[in-house]
């Protein structure tokens, strides 16, 4: 169960973090309004609240990598 979880942590953590950043881009450099940020905002927190579930104490290096 823990590798599962570990996968699944590290898919989740993923498209937080890719998605954060793309929202904050589309809000900020396509002008598409202050929502945009806002959701890009939330999403990269979620991104930080995901890493730390994660149990393996290297999760931002394996994700980096």
């Amino acid at each position: 169960m823990t590798v599962a979880r570990s996968l699944l942590l590290f898919v989740v953590a993923a498209l937080a973090e890719i998605g954060g950043a793309w929202l904050v881009w589309q809000g900020v450099r396509e002008q598409r309004g202050l929502l945009w940020v806002g959701a890009g905002i939330i999403a990269l927190g979620l991104y930080g609240f995901v890493a730390t579930l994660q149990p393996d104490a290297n999760f931002g290096r394996i994700l980096a990598a």
